[in-house]
């Protein structure tokens, strides 16, 4: 939908896709980055969220990391450069000149086959 638009853009951030539970010297999961009720992160685990989102915008479309390490370590911030002192889209990546009807392809499933297969999902756990 935005793909043309030379003012706005969507980029999907992947920094937290394959990242682990941060763990303690005794290889067990490090409370320091979770809050008391152990599900919402902490200061110190917005923090790192918060690096690891800026670091992944400045990084290049098809280039992101796709990890948050839980180091804690302020150095590992990254700052934008003279050659790229932007945030990375599609376009600034390289992509830009794609032609997003060609990304566009028709499902080969057709629409009633997933109607038919739920009910006969349906059917078949009754039964």
């Amino acid at each position: 939908r935005y793909e043309q638009r030379e003012d706005f853009a969507v980029v999907i951030q992947p920094f937290f896709r394959n990242t682990l539970l941060p763990l303690d010297s005794t290889s067990k999961p490090d409370m320091s980055f979770f809050a008391a009720d152990c599900f919402h992160f902490s200061v110190r685990g917005y923090a790192e969220m918060a690096m690891a989102l800026w670091n992944n915008m400045l990084e290049p479309v098809g280039e992101k990391q796709t990890y948050n390490n839980f180091t804690h370590d302020r150095s590992k911030l990254r700052c934008p450069n003279p050659e790229k002192p932007f945030l990375s889209t599609r376009r600034n990546s390289g992509f830009g000149n794609s032609d997003p009807n060609l990304e566009r392809t028709e499902s080969s499933v057709p629409y009633w086959a997933v109607i038919v297969t739920a009910v006969a999902g349906v059917l078949v756990g009754c039964l």
